[in-house]
């Protein structure tokens, strides 16, 4: 028999229900208070059991908040379970449990506000001696906790060149190094619905105090610019950058952009090297509160315990920035227990409300918010998550500042900052408000950090910061097993201190960093068959949207198309290209795939696809090591865009030029390995072929890298043979970027007969220019009539021939990505103007008849043409033999300069 003290903890004393603080098997015998009750069901640890009788329809209290309903009468014991809850710990194979749920999630009716009854109270009174710490002291603005020259991309277009520039200053010593900020936003055609977000967050980022220098790179004719962020900082009042910086666009051959560039940034770097830290007051100290993989005992120990900390550093006269709006969707009431003024509490409730409108439009609501990390480790619907994330609002701290995301801050005190509940998102907005240190709690243990911004994280439970100890600042879980609040607030301060003054946080030594500013959304109103219900919700049938909004799969079968006779086909010799067989398949490539299953785990992938290229764990197996970091599968919506995600996903495991492949998990994602699992089985796939590896649930970088290590290392796999084949043996993407002659179009159109021709497959984009062409499609199909998108995006195809991709949107690494998952194996893209980044996967080959173009960008052409379109089309279809042999590797690939992005759809937003 079990006291109940031993495996129960009460957020709140009155409440009805209580966590269970470690796994209990059902036919477990607990103590309550000398009545001895056998439990009849398994509950998992973080999850919720009655402690008193409860009636149908009573609600059951988590902090003195209904989050729930009795779905019939519930004794002590019982294991309170909702349908999504029952649902996601059911589908991780867990026995015992009940088959009914037996309780309703509470609905979230929007809160009321009382303003007779608001409370304006007063801030925390200051200490009488305000502390210092050892930061860099800046011309404008609070100190830096850190000194950094930082390479910023205007948008995703530059991305790749920042990435690469900053590689080239690996080892710069004397300060905190060269970090490069790539990002996925800003690159399509078209202004994005997130304008003013990007430009304000560029802005912030530029002058952030942890930035001792910034290059600010952007390519030609964008419309997110260097002169774009300057307009924006002189039209809202920005002051100016007064660190050493530059702007730089990019308008020549990528290898000498990055000579150029690079010699911008030399020069400052013995300047930034010569800074010294100064004592400077603790006011300076500007910190962003966050949570992430959050867990039932989110709210009882590491978000108390970073509000607690954050009320001691506004004590001494600094800023605490709470965000992330949805995820206080619930929790209004206690948010406005004490607030600085009326028009702050309205502008509060204002910006929540915005923001269910904004989902809403996507036909979306804020109870999509928990992942299935977070329903899993016991957080079931988005009230208990908001009312535990709202601890980190201290009880005797007021609300002074409501800001938008990435808004300068309005001055001191606990501030609030619109954002989405994505993590990585919300941090970007908090380090453009000034943010100079973030708090980061964490049931999972999650291991995100920011380039340029120190994070300390809390984790919740002793269990599992010992599974995560490398990971892991504080352990918070030791207020469960009473250690006093006071005391842990005294030592995290402490470690506050020390990490500001420059004692490296966990995640700086363990040198993962990345960036995800808040994604463009598509809808900018209403939608017609999405409507929003008068108490907040939303009412839709998706069923009756539109094909292309849903990005419903299509048939597969080709175009039918008449091939016009006019004109010849460049060669019956069929283009002999040397491809690879192994497994009964014949292909480019073998390639071993490591897939993040969500943007958590996408830069731990990526170190470990490169550790596994450098140390040969799969031998002669494979070709090469491929990692696909991208930002999706936690922190956004589901429904149609989350359907397109996961085909996307399967289209690359499935690929086939993959050999090996392995899921690798944060552990708290939406979309984790089960998910995966469960999704292999319904397209036909043995989930046993691949590989599984989590973050946290193996316990931390070192324990991961050794499980992906050793399942690679498992095989003892015979090399792939090289066989003869022919370019009708590919699936190849034809693209068009920038200025389209008819004697391009004709060129293009004649590759993809040959193609088609020899018994390959040829995939248009639905947006490219090839399509929009009426020479293209007479000289490809024999008539200039339109044509429809034969497969959706990233959807495989059932038959060869000539296939159209649907489309969402124009930015090109999306557009890369969607053919990539459809089985496209190499990329022909016909460049004028400019040159494209690579795709991490599949080879994208740059060919150009472009005078201007050849002449800036031959270096990074993979093929020039010349002569009429046959001899033309020659060319191009020599390049694609070439790459598709291994015999030339993209220059672009060559150069660093690649990328890997998913597409959200049109109905898919931040949350």
């Amino acid at each position: 028999m079990l006291r109940f003290d031993e495996i129960g903890v009460l957020p709140e004393p009155g409440d009805n229900v209580a966590i269970s603080s470690r796994r209990l098997e059902a036919g477990t015998v607990i103590d309550f208070d000398g009545t001895a009750v056998t439990l009849p069901h398994t509950v998992l640890e973080g999850h919720r059991f009655v402690t008193r009788p409860v009636a149908t329809g009573e609600p059951l209290l988590s902090w003195h908040t209904p989050f729930a309903r009795a779905l019939r009468d519930l004794e002590v014991g019982d294991y309170v379970c909702t349908p999504t809850s029952l649902a996601a710990v059911s589908a991780r194979g867990v026995e015992g449990l009940p088959r009914e749920p037996s309780a309703r999630n509470e609905p979230l009716d929007p809160y009321e506000l009382d303003e007779s009854a608001l409370n304006l109270g007063q801030q925390v009174t200051s200490v009488e001696q305000p502390g210092t710490f050892l930061g860099y002291p800046r011309e404008q603005g609070p100190a830096g906790t850190r000194n950094h020259v930082v390479l910023l991309a205007t948008s995703s277009l530059s991305s790749g060149f920042v990435t690469e520039l900053a590689r080239r200053f690996d080892g710069a010593e004397g300060f905190d190094g060269v970090v490069p900020v790539a990002h996925t936003e800003g690159g399509e055609s078209g202004t994005p619905n997130n304008l003013h977000v990007l430009l304000a967050t560029l802005a912030g980022f530029a002058l952030n105090p942890n930035v001792a220098a910034v290059l600010i790179v952007d390519t030609e004719d964008e419309l997110v610019s260097g002169q774009a962020i300057k307009d924006f900082m002189a039209e809202k009042g920005y002051p100016p950058i007064r660190v050493p910086h530059a702007f730089f666009t990019r308008q020549g051959a990528f290898e000498a952009d990055l000579t150029a560039a690079g010699r911008l940034v030399e020069p400052w770097l013995p300047v930034v090297a010569a800074q010294r830290r100064e004592e400077v007051p603790l006011a300076d100290l500007w910190i962003g509160l966050q949570c992430g993989g959050s867990d039932a005992f989110s709210g009882v120990s590491a978000n108390p315990l970073s509000g607690a900390v954050a009320r001691e550093v506004i004590r001494h006269g600094g800023i605490a920035v709470l965000a992330e709006t949805d995820e206080l969707i619930g929790a209004e009431g206690y948010v406005l227990k004490n607030v600085r003024d009326l028009p702050t509490a309205r502008r509060f409730l204002k910006t929540v409300q915005s923001f269910k409108e904004r989902v809403g439009w996507h036909g979306h609501t804020a109870e999509g918010n928990p992942s299935g990390g977070n329903v899993y480790r016991g957080l079931y619907n988005i009230v208990l998550k908001s009312v535990g994330a709202a601890r980190k609002l201290d009880r005797d701290v007021r609300l002074d500042h409501v800001i938008d995301y990435a808004e300068p801050m309005p001055g001191h005190g606990f501030v609030f900052m619109d954002s989405p509940g994505n993590d990585l998102e919300s941090v970007a907005g908090q380090v453009a408000s000034g943010c100079n240190l973030i708090f980061f709690t964490t049931g999972n243990g999650s291991i995100t950090n920011f380039p340029f911004v120190p994070t300390i994280k809390f984790v919740t439970t002793s269990t599992r910061y010992e599974l995560l100890r490398a990971e892991m600042d504080v352990d918070a879980g030791r207020y469960l097993t009473g250690m006093p609040m006071d005391d842990l607030t005294g030592e995290t301060f402490d470690l506050t201190v020390r990490v500001a003054s420059g004692e490296p946080s966990a995640g700086e030594r363990a040198g993962h960093s990345q960036v995800s500013i808040w994604r463009n959304w598509r809808q900018s109103g209403p939608r017609e068959g999405i409507s929003i219900t008068t108490d907040g919700r939303t009412s839709r049938d998706l069923a009756d949207l539109p094909a292309e909004d849903r990005d419903a799969p299509l048939p597969g079968l080709p175009l039918e198309v008449a091939t016009p006779s006019a004109i010849e086909t460049p060669s019956t010799t069929g283009f002999p290209v040397t491809l690879l067989a192994a497994d009964g398949r014949r292909a480019p490539e073998q390639v071993g795939l490591i897939l993040p299953t969500s943007l958590c785990s996408g830069q731990i992938a990526l170190r470990l696809a490169a550790q596994a290229e450098a140390d040969r764990w799969a031998g002669d197996a494979v070709s090469r090591m491929v990692a696909l970091p991208h930002t999706e599968g936690c922190g956004s919506s589901g429904g149609a865009s989350e359907e397109t995600f996961a085909r996307t996903m399967l289209g690359y495991l499935l690929h086939p030029n993959t050999r090996m492949a392995l899921l690798l998990e944060h552990g708290c994602e939406k979309t984790h390995n089960d998910y995966f699992r469960s999704r292999l089985v319904e397209a036909g796939a043995d989930p046993s072929r691949f590989g599984w590896a989590s973050i946290q649930a193996d316990g931390g970088l070192d324990a991961v890298t050794a499980r992906v290590r050793d399942w690679f290392g498992s095989f003892n796999l015979p090399s792939p043979e090289q066989v003869q084949g022919t370019v009708g043996e590919l699936t190849v993407a034809l693209e068009a970027r920038g200025k389209l002659t008819r004697e391009t179009a004709e060129t293009m159109a004649l590759i993809g007969r040959e193609i088609v021709g020899a018994g390959g497959s040829v995939v248009l984009s639905s947006r490219g220019a090839l399509l929009t062409d009426e020479g293209f499609r007479y000289a490809a199909f024999g008539s200039p009539a339109a044509v429809e998108p034969t497969i959706a995006h990233g959807q495989r195809f059932a038959v060869p021939g000539w296939h159209v991709m649907r489309m969402p949107g124009t930015d090109w690494m999306e557009t890369a990505t969607g053919f990539g998952a459809g089985g496209v194996q190499q990329v022909l893209a016909h460049v004028a103007g400019g040159t494209l980044s690579a795709q991490r996967f599949v080879p994208v080959v740059e060919f150009s008849n472009d005078p201007e173009t050849v002449a800036k960008y031959g270096d990074d052409l993979d093929a020039v043409g010349s002569g009429d379109p046959q001899e033309q089309a020659q060319v191009g279809l020599e390049a694609i033999a070439d790459v598709a042999s291994r015999r030339h590797v993209p220059k672009a690939v060559a150069s660093g300069n690649v990328g890997f992005q998913i597409t959200r759809g049109l109905l898919g937003t931040s949350m």
